[in-house]
């Protein structure tokens, strides 16, 4: 991330943290009469099951940090996070750019992946991988690369009507998750959280589904 961030960035960055917050606030809101009528149905439990949140997030600099010695660690309050997440059972996945010659699948450029940040990983806490299971999507293709719509469209398409959390360290990747329908963060902003709060990404299950 550029760290000459300009004043009008920053008032932009704070304002997208405001705008998530009452977006968030409102829809619980709305959302709150028709559960209160509803609860207990199976109608209500459906409700909320389709709402369940995902949160995705960019690798690199957004979860972890490449040092200038090559060795790769957490990004300050990194670990708290997914831990957080975690506990409440709220599934994360990974939306990140890796040489498409890594692996003929995702699968494998995943596993390839694994091997690159591990081979140079210092820290007590080593990365949770098995948090993020079979959802670590990279690109089959050099065209696929991000910014291009490619693997949010294939997060957004295997998450069913989940809503979908989207956090990384550029505006130009918030900017292209919130096109594609993410609830987008741009991580590590001064004057906001480091990550999206987790109590917001609760909410988010209390919206109504799309």
């Amino acid at each position: 991330m550029d760290s000459s961030v300009s004043k009008g960035s920053a008032r932009a960055g704070l304002a997208l943290g405001a705008a998530l917050v009452s977006a968030v606030l409102c829809a619980t809101a709305s959302a709150a009469v028709p559960d209160a009528v509803g609860e207990g149905t199976g109608a209500a439990a459906a409700a909320r099951a389709r709402a369940c949140p995902i949160v995705y997030f960019d690798l690199g600099e957004t979860l972890v940090h490449t040092a200038g010695d090559g060795s790769t660690g957490y990004q300050p309050g990194a670990a708290s996070y997914l831990r957080a997440l975690r506990e409440r059972h709220i599934p994360v996945g990974l939306i990140t750019n890796v040489p498409s010659s890594w692996g003929a699948t995702d699968a494998e450029r995943a596993a390839r992946l694994r091997q690159e940040v591990d081979a140079t990983w210092r820290g007590p806490t080593p990365f949770p991988w098995k948090d993020f299971a079979e959802r670590v999507l990279t690109p089959r293709t050099e065209a696929e690369r991000k910014p291009a719509p490619a693997l949010w469209q294939r997060a957004k398409a295997g998450s069913g009507r989940c809503r979908v959390v989207h956090q990384a360290e550029t505006a130009e990747e918030v900017r292209a998750a919130s096109a594609l329908g993410f609830v987008p963060y741009q991580v590590g902003r001064p004057h906001l959280p480091a990550f999206l709060p987790v109590r917001l990404v609760e909410l988010l299950d209390r919206r109504p589904p799309a």
